[in-house]
């Protein structure tokens, strides 16, 4: 049995701990959060034993094993750190910093203590998503040429939070970052980002976009093309297509079902999930049941740190590109 801290009792936090409530071979011991009025009620609901507004309290509990980083992301490097010098195993939630230097800062102190740490880019773990790259690196379409991912949120997040968010190419779009890597089985080495605000007008009051374009060049020679929206009126819109020179392979939306109904009015079916909730429920408890293995069995995670650092690296060249209208190679 595994037992965990949570830290950071906001909604990925507190999801994390309803799924755990299922699992068999892990257990939250502690969570904490700097707000804790009506915390301790949750938690009991949920079988947690300690609620605490310091996260070090986790930090320095001997029978906690490993940490879920839930935190905003301006605390997840120092935690990071912290926890890695405590000898915890880390979970971590996208993206590990808004800076690179002190991402490798974080990830530094990740090797130098031997632990294991997985990035939370739960899609890897997507029944429709796994299958695309499964079949692009057993070669079922032969040498990768093309990828595209379409990836639409079905309404645009609060002020408040994009705010803090970084952006939309660190916040949203560094899961489609993270996936055209895990697709393609290919480094990104140029970033062409282009974006504009027609959604919503306050997310341009705050510096940030709503739409964007990005291409993307891969090192074995493959082309990328991402397509990201805050707003897809019809619901939660992820798609991919990988393109090869002997075929290609697609994904479609999850719906509540696959009926199609055709009649003279027309034909219908469903519209897709709403939301990363519901659309990736199982994906989030894959995700978590993976890193339970990788810690019970001293395997590798599937996502480890290094990745979490390629898509922040991607993430700030587009936004890069963005501010100079110019394509930005990354070195490797």
């Amino acid at each position: 049995m595994l037992q965990v801290g949570i830290i950071g009792a906001g909604r990925i936090g507190k999801l994390h701990a309803s799924h755990i409530q299922q699992m068999s071979n892990i257990r939250v011991r502690a969570i904490s959060d700097v707000y804790t009025e009506g915390l301790n009620e949750w938690a009991s609901a949920h079988g947690i034993p300690v609620v605490t507004n310091d996260y070090q309290d986790i930090l320095h509990d001997p029978d906690i094993q490993a940490v879920f980083i839930c935190s905003p992301t301006s605390t997840h490097a120092d935690i990071i750190r912290e926890a890695a010098e405590a000898g915890k195993h880390i979970f971590c939630e996208k993206p590990v910093s808004f800076s690179i230097e002190t991402t490798e800062q974080a990830l530094a102190a990740v090797k130098k203590s031997g632990v294991k740490m997985q990035v939370g880019f739960n899609r890897r773990f997507d029944h429709n998503f796994k299958k695309a790259r499964d079949v692009v690196q057993s070669g079922g379409i032969g040498a990768p040429h093309l990828l595209r991912i379409t990836s639409r949120d079905p309404e645009p997040p609060s002020a408040e939070y994009i705010a803090k968010s970084g952006g939309l190419f660190i916040d949203m779009t560094i899961h489609d970052f993270d996936m055209a890597r895990y697709v393609m089985q290919s480094e990104v080495v140029e970033v062409y980002a282009q974006g504009a605000n027609l959604v919503d007008p306050k997310i341009g009051e705050l510096n940030d976009i709503d739409t964007a374009i990005v291409s993307l060049r891969f090192a074995n020679g493959a082309l990328g093309i991402i397509e990201n929206s805050r707003k897809a009126v019809y619901g939660y819109d992820q798609r991919l297509e990988a393109f090869g020179s002997d075929g290609c392979v697609s994904t479609q939306n999850d719906r509540p079902s696959t009926a199609v109904v055709a009649t003279a009015s027309g034909v219908h079916m469903d519209k897709p999930l709403h939301f990363f909730i519901e659309r990736y429920t199982q994906a989030y408890i894959q995700e978590v049941q993976d890193f339970v293995r990788a810690i019970m069995h001293d395997d590798p995670v599937v996502c480890d740190a290094n990745d979490g650092l390629q898509a922040e690296r991607i993430a700030l060249a587009a936004k890069e590109s963005l501010r100079s209208g110019m394509p930005v190679k990354i070195a490797h």
